[in-house]
């Protein structure tokens, strides 16, 4: 189910939410709460993940163990690069449905991702880099071409994507900003130096996984207190399990931010 925020005419990209759960997705297996129990399909979240269309192509971040179903969901036929935020397995273990990408392009898709997490694919796919496999015929593994996501901001496409570094429990994870749109998923901590970087942002999408406080992400109030001092002109908040009730949620929200869903766009 589609949402639109903003002007359709306004801009020429789409950010659109392919996953706005967390790593169990919602409903939890086994999990009998009202949330997961709900017939309202804005309550059905996969894994977190997003895309951003523009003239140039399609830009994927992340790629939930979910990827296939959410691109066919959303018609969404070629992917021209990847972002990565981080390499946990949520936002890693669909990484092998970008193969049928590799034989569309006839290209090595390209990858921006940081040192540690490219290593972290390369060991976790270690079939994707067999140099015998390599020879095969397009479209039986992914054929990827890494690049480093640089500072203070590198080039995508059409898009130059600024890397904001974060902090998600004890691991050192990135979220992205292109233009007045930024997305930090898996964070609890946003370092000093990073709080420049989410100045004068029209639209803020940002973790916020329940309402108790979580050694690894923002809670609900953790996240309105960082939209109160970025003070976007909209918020978005994302990752969110089934111990954040939706329509408790709601009542507690200022105006100018909302709950994402499975399908909602953003043009920016």
């Amino acid at each position: 189910m589609a949402a639109w925020i903003g002007d359709n005419n306004s801009a020429d990209r789409e950010f659109v939410f392919l996953g706005t759960g967390t790593s169990v997705g919602v409903p939890a297996i086994g999990c009998k709460c009202r949330v997961c129990l709900s017939d309202d399909p804005k309550n059905k979240r996969t894994r977190s993940g997003a895309v951003i269309h523009s003239r140039a192509g399609t830009v994927l971040i992340d790629t939930p163990p979910d990827l296939r179903t959410q691109l066919l969901r959303e018609r969404i036929d070629l992917v021209h690069a990847v972002l990565f935020t981080h390499q946990h397995a949520d936002h890693v273990f669909g990484l092998d449905d970008l193969r049928i990408f590799g034989k569309y392009l006839e290209a090595e898709v390209p990858v921006f991702c940081d040192p540690h997490v490219e290593e972290f694919i390369r060991t976790t796919f270690r079939y994707a880099f067999d140099p015998i496999v390599l020879k095969y015929p397009a479209g039986g593994v992914p054929r990827l071409a890494f690049h480093r996501a640089r500072r203070p901001s590198f080039q995508v496409l059409d898009h130059q994507v600024t890397p904001i570094p974060l902090r998600h429990g004890r691991f050192d994870v990135l979220g992205f900003r292109i233009d007045g749109l930024a997305y930090c998923t898996d964070v609890n901590l946003i370092p000093e130096e990073s709080w420049k970087l989410l100045e004068d942002l029209d639209v803020l999408i940002l973790d916020a996984l329940r309402f108790e406080p979580h050694p690894t992400h923002f809670c609900f109030d953790e996240a309105l207190a960082v939209i109160d001092r970025v003070r976007p002109r909209r918020a978005i908040l994302t990752h969110l399990s089934c111990r954040l009730d939706p329509e408790v949620a709601r009542t507690r929200l200022p105006d100018h931010v909302t709950l994402s869903h499975d399908g909602m766009r953003v043009r920016f």
